[in-house]
């Protein structure tokens, strides 16, 4: 693996990076189309510590991560799905097209994976930005930002979160309750199911960050089948720790595999992907 550094003015006018992971034989003199994935990080993470989740997988699949520093309304790390922000995650293929102008990009399959946070960008993106996305997946997304403020009162250093997203949303959910609604994929449901972007939606049972699961991305799931049973959607629910499976040692390669961005392992077929749940 290689990782190439760019940098672009968000939509604030800061200056933000993002790191680009390409196989290490790609560059400047071999670089034929390849697809791109955006992957924006967690809440707290930054974009150095997102890139460790991907390993070696972009050389095994032949596709490119960029990983955006990122940015909100007030705050770098804790984003939380600010409206620019997802604005700027759209503009990504255009600022590496600018940034690198020997990177090919497969402008049919760029594609969106997060977790937590980045889950809840991903899933904004998609909504927002539909024509964009050949797929979009999010493990362990909270999808209510409204239920997220008033659950983080449940974990350790609740209270500086709950500071945080006020600081980052502009005030509270009662006070303002269309900012909260604006960074919220379920409000977004109906157009999510309209959206015709493939989704892949992983949760945990048994997550002790974003607590309430079901009413958070399992909610989320319910309502846009509602809203089209045809929906281009898999569910996938476990047990596992929050975001654990997001890696490139877990289950990551299988949600890139449906994708088509790995190859297919002969030892058993994966199940269709197309309005299903799987339990683990």
């Amino acid at each position: 693996m290689r990782i190439w550094t760019v940098r672009y003015r968000a939509h604030n006018g800061e200056v933000r990076r993002a790191f680009v992971l390409l196989p290490r034989w790609y560059g400047p003199r071999r670089h034929p189309a390849l697809p791109l994935v955006i992957s924006p990080h967690g809440r707290g993470v930054d974009a150095l510590r997102n890139i460790s989740i991907w390993g070696d997988l972009p050389a095994r699949g032949r596709f490119a991560v960029v990983n955006p520093e990122g940015q909100g309304r007030r705050l770098e790390l804790y984003s939380w799905g600010d409206p620019g922000q997802i604005s700027d995650l759209a503009r990504l293929p255009t600022i590496l097209h600018r940034a690198l102008p020997w990177l090919e990009i497969d402008r049919s399959r760029i594609y969106a994976f997060g977790g937590s946070m980045g889950g809840q960008e991903v899933l904004l993106l998609a909504a927002r930005h539909p024509r964009l996305l050949a797929g979009a997946a999010a493990f362990d997304a909270p999808t209510n930002l409204t239920l997220r403020y008033r659950d983080f009162h449940l974990l350790r250093r609740g209270r500086r979160l709950q500071r945080l997203i006020r600081t980052e949303v502009g005030g509270t959910p009662a006070a303002d309750p269309r900012e909260y609604a604006a960074r919220s994929p379920l409000d977004l449901a109906g157009r999510l199911a309209r959206s015709g972007v493939p989704l892949q939606i992983w949760w945990s049972r048994r997550d002790r960050i974003v607590v309430d699961q079901r009413d958070q991305s399992g909610l989320l799931c319910r309502e846009i089948r509602a809203a089209n049973p045809h929906a281009p959607l898999l569910e996938v629910v476990g047990a596992w720790a929050h975001t654990h499976e997001l890696r490139w040692s877990r289950r990551l390669p299988e949600a890139l595999r449906r994708f088509g961005l790995l190859p297919r392992q002969p030892r058993r077929a994966a199940k269709a992907a197309s309005t299903s749940s799987t339990e683990l």
